[in-house]
C-alpha cells in the first residue's frame, strides 16, 4: 500500500498555514485543488468554494494531532486522529491502475478508496488513514512540528534514530546559525563580565594599597 503519499497529504494540508507568521495560502478553491496529487485530478475537480472552509476545519484538526504528538501527549494525538477516522472512513481495495509489469499485467496493490460526499471528505479520509498507518507503524513521536521558530510546520520523522527536529534543511540551517550566534553572544558577554570583574578587582587593590 502506497501510504507515504497518503500521510504526506496530511502534512501538505497542515502546512498551508503558518500561525506564528500569520500566513495562510488556503484561500481559494484553486488552492484546495492544488493539494490533490497528479493522480487525483478527478477528485480535485469536485472541489468548490464551500470546500475552502471545510478544508480549513480539517486542517485545524490535523494540526491538533501533530501538536499533541509533538508535546508528547500520545493518547490525545491518537484520540484526535481516531475522531477523524470515524468521521471520514475509507475502504481498502485492490488496485492495479498505473502499475504494469514487463508483460503488461497489473501490479496489484492495496489502495484506500474513499466514498466522499464532497472533495474535503475524500481528502480528509485518505490523509487521516495515511497518518494513522504512519503513527501505528513508526510511533506517535514520529509526528513533529518544526523547532525552528517561528516556523512550526508539520513533518513526519523517517530518520533511523528518531532525531529529526526540523521540517526542512533550510530550517535546520537557520536554527543552527541562530544557535551559533547565540553561543558567540554569550561568550562575548561572559568575556566582558570577566574583564569588568578583573578591572574592578584591580581598582579595589589599588585603593587599598594607597
Amino acid at each position: 500500500m502506497e501510504l507515504a503519499s497518503y500521510s504526506d497529504s496530511a502534512v501538505r494540508l497542515v502546512n498551508t498555514e503558518e500561525p506564528a507568521r500569520g500566513t495562510d495560502t488556503l484561500t481559494s478553491v484553486e488552492a484546495v485543488r492544488a493539494l490533490f496529487g497528479a493522480g487525483s485530478q478527478a477528485a480535485a475537480r469536485r472541489a468548490t468554494e464551500a470546500d475552502v472552509t471545510r478544508f480549513r476545519s480539517v486542517r485545524a484538526r490535523l494540526r491538533a494531532v501533530f501538536t499533541a504528538a509533538d508535546a508528547g501527549e500520545a493518547t490525545r494525538a491518537v484520540d484526535l486522529l481516531n475522531s477523524l477516522l470515524l468521521e471520514f472512513p475509507v475502504s481498502p481495495q485492490i488496485s492495479g491502475h498505473d502499475y504494469l509489469d514487463d508483460e503488461g499485467r497489473p501490479r496489484w496493490h492495496m489502495h484506500l478508496a474513499d466514498h466522499p460526499s464532497n472533495a474535503t471528505a475524500g481528502y480528509a479520509a485518505t490523509a487521516a488513514m495515511g497518518l494513522a498507518f504512519h503513527l501505528t507503524e513508526y510511533g506517535v513521536d514520529r509526528l513533529g512540528l518544526c523547532q525552528a521558530a517561528p516556523c512550526r510546520n508539520a513533518y513526519l520523522d523517517t530518520s533511523t534514530n528518531r532525531s529529526r527536529r526540523y521540517c526542512s534543511d533550510r530550517c535546520a540551517t537557520r536554527a543552527n546559525v541562530a544557535a551559533y550566534r547565540a553561543r558567540k553572544r554569550l561568550e562575548t558577554e561572559r568575556s566582558a563580565d570577566t574583564g569588568r570583574t578583573a578591572r574592578s578587582s584591580q581598582e579595589t587593590t589599588a585603593r587599598t594599597d594607597r
